[in-house]
């Protein structure tokens, strides 16, 4: 069974009636019935006056039923040139702690489109921001820290940003609109756009992700939609369109305007007409003649049109489509790809005939201006669009259902900023880390619960006719709570080896000048001071519970000269290398100590090194004996040190060297033992085999001997 399909194209000047068979593929043009606006009820698209529109709704659809009986109900189409188009943003304050919830991206992107909504709404001049229907909006940019980010979930900084761009539709445009049908006796069976009509039947949905602009040049105004990746990006309209081309005409052969109009479509479908202007005098226009003589019409008409494609998609598209009576004004394809710097081929008119699946009873027209009302017709059947009827905080809510409908479009509809239902930031702590001022963030507040029909749901969620929600204020954020291993994180302790064993340093903590845990909970107006030992002095404190005496100077006097004595302090190694206490450790360092000592004379001598000692080796009775004898004097305040005296700090010493350096043979006797109680006789000395004397000097290597006789 056929399905009738009733479709009206209320235009500026006129009203296009036209019935649609639905078949099984396709559909099938019955009838239509086009009449003119007695005066001006519409203006730019948009109705004016009510009753007079309806009037001429009523002579249309009665016009029709004559042939195919009642009319009851039928589908329209709301202007494109009725769409305000507009950018808004909204920013969120993270004090460099990051969005990990989804939830908060699609919070802030609603907040920027409440912001486009007030900016139409101070645009307008209005003070209520809910006269409007959002029919798209889609992201431009994410920023943090106003630098442009591609996501903003765990991203950390800040200030945190959304700018989007949103497309709305005044109520007042459905309002009045359902107001005239119901006066002509009808309900509106299904509602589309106007260029979504258009475009629903002359692109097909494969190729509507190319970047085409398709331009609806009518009466009073040109209508311009943009399309890229599959969907329309982008809605404009210029006030100039073929009313502008019927006046050039009139001015150019002095002609009223209804003439003017006739003279218009008689040269563009005949070539060529006879004219009688005001005058009397009759005149054959032919089409290049036409042409000629309104070229700045046309140019400023095409110059119109390629500027607002311009701005609303930025460059040049890849291809221009033209419908509407208006489009065929002549040479205009021409005259808009020169502005847009496109192949003539590029730029076309489009008729009925370029509609698929579509077939004709009898003669129907099939002119470029009938392409918008059989589009009508078909996406109104194709993708209706509904009201639907929710409650939101128990207020009723009907919204205009162009698109699939999310929470977010009852939230925008009614007015609510969601950012204004966010808890409250917890408090904030002021605390000093050496030295300098850090402010510690409290908890973010809540997000709104938002509940739908009982249950907890997100902006993104969908609706449906009869759904209930529930937004309530989020919970406020706690005080800022922070411990200070979570405020310094993981901080990497060092590694020392001391004696061979090893030891792990860990940074120091103290909070109000008292040492203080890792746990320790961060409190408002602390003042914490940390640091890493490093010197050695310090990280001996650490690993070492003896108390090693600060490495201090032994300093003595020589005649004079002051003398640092080495062994008289605590020596530190690194490494195997002398350090000082103040020397910066590493990772993995080694540790040794020498401990302080008391030093003595032989000391001293051994590190200036110096001999204290004068030393010999003789023979005395085939055994060999070491002599020795101090080479030199040391007194301190005149007294006379021996080789194990101690030395004190700052000794006053004084050295010289004995003047009796030699020995003699009676030296020898303090080193053997004489056997005198089994001796008898006389004794005879020797040296190196000849007689000698007690007294007498001796070199080393001699050869000593005392012989007895009886």
């Amino acid at each position: 069974m056929k399905e009738r399909v009733f479709a009206l194209d209320i235009g500026t000047r006129s009203v296009t009636g036209i019935i649609l068979n639905q078949q099984q593929e396709g559909f099938e043009v019955v009838d239509y019935c086009m009449l003119e606006h007695q005066d001006r009820s519409m203006r730019d698209g948009q109705i004016h006056d009510v009753i007079a529109v309806s009037e001429t709704i009523k002579q249309v659809k009665a016009t029709i039923e004559q042939s195919h009986g009642p009319l009851k109900s039928v589908c329209v189409a709301a202007a494109g040139r009725a769409l305000i188009t507009m950018e808004g943003s909204a920013s969120l304050h993270l004090q460099n702690k990051s969005i990990t919830n989804p939830e908060m991206v699609q919070h802030l992107e609603l907040s920027a489109v409440q912001n486009a909504l007030e900016k139409v709404s101070q645009q307008e001049g209005e003070e209520n921001v809910t006269p409007y229907y959002c029919v798209s909006y889609s992201v431009l940019h994410y920023y943090v820290d106003q630098q442009e980010i591609g996501s903003l979930i765990d991203q950390q900084g800040e200030d945190v940003s959304a700018r989007i761009i949103a497309t709305f539709l005044p109520k007042v445009v459905i309002e009045s609109l359902l107001a005239a049908l119901s006066r002509a006796g009808l309900e509106m069976e299904a509602l589309t756009l106007e260029p979504i009509a258009a475009i629903e039947v002359l692109i097909p949905e494969s190729m509507r992700r190319l970047n085409v602009a398709l331009v609806d040049i009518g009466a009073g105004t040109s209508d311009i939609a943009i399309t890229n990746q599959g969907t329309v990006v982008a809605y404009g309209m210029v006030p100039i369109a073929g009313d502008e081309i019927t006046e050039a005409i009139s001015d150019t052969y002095l002609l009223d305007f209804p003439n003017a109009e006739e003279a218009k479509r008689a040269i563009v479908e005949q070539g060529e007409v006879k004219l009688e202007d005001i005058l009397g005098f009759e005149t054959t226009i032919a089409y290049e003649q036409l042409t000629k003589d309104i070229a700045p019409a046309i140019d400023l008409l095409a110059s119109q049109v390629a500027e607002e494609i311009l701005k609303l998609n930025t460059k040049p598209p890849r291809a221009v489509m033209l419908v509407g009576g208006g489009s065929l004004t002549p040479m205009i394809t021409t005259a808009i790809a020169n502005k847009l710097q496109l192949p003539e081929n590029r730029v076309a008119v489009r008729d009925v005939s370029a509609i698929k699946q579509l077939s004709f009873r009898e003669k129907l027209p099939v002119r470029p201006d009938f392409v918008t009302p059989i589009g009508i017709a078909i996406a109104a059947k194709r993708n209706p669009v509904h009201y639907i009827s929710v409650s939101i905080n128990e207020h009723t809510l009907r919204l205009f259902e162009m698109r699939t409908l999310i929470v977010g479009d009852c939230l925008i509809q009614t007015g609510i900023d969601i950012s204004k239902w966010y808890g409250k930031p917890g408090a904030a702590s002021i605390i000093t880390v050496n030295g300098k001022e850090v402010t510690l963030p409290g908890e973010f507040g809540e997000p709104p619960q938002i509940m739908l029909n009982g249950e907890p749901t997100s902006v993104k969620a969908r609706i449906k006719n009869g759904d209930h929600l529930q937004i309530k204020k989020g919970k406020n954020g706690e005080a800022a709570a922070i411990t200070i291993n979570e405020l310094f994180g993981e901080i990497t302790p060092m590694t020392i080896w001391f004696e061979n064993q090893r030891h792990i340093i860990y940074p120091a903590f103290f909070v109000n000048q008292q040492p203080a845990d890792k746990n320790y909970l961060v409190k408002d107006k602390d003042v914490i001071e940390w640091h890493q030992p490093k010197h050695l002095e310090d990280i001996m404190k650490h690993i070492s519970s003896t108390k090693y005496d600060k490495p201090e100077p032994f300093l003595v006097f020589v005649n004079g000269k002051q003398i640092q004595l080495n062994m008289g302090e605590t020596q530190f190694y690194v490494n195997q290398k002398r350090a000082e206490p103040k020397q910066v450790l590493h990772h993995g360092d080694h540790i040794q100590i020498k401990q302080a000592k008391q030093p003595n004379v032989n000391d001293l001598f051994f590190q200036e090194g110096m001999d204290f000692w004068l030393t010999m080796t003789v023979f005395f009775n085939g055994k060999a004996i070491e002599l020795k004898q101090p080479k030199y004097k040391v007194k301190r305040n005149q007294e006379l040190l021996e080789e194990t005296s101690l030395l004190y700090l700052e000794d006053q010493l004084q050295i010289e060297a004995n003047q009796n350096s030699t020995f003699i043979f009676q030296d020898v006797f303090q080193y053997v033992d004489l056997e005198l109680s089994t001796a008898s006789g006389k004794f005879y000395v020797y040296k190196n085999k000849q007689p000698a004397q007690f007294h007498e000097s001796i070199q080393a290597g001699d050869e000593l001997e005392i012989v007895w006789q009886d």
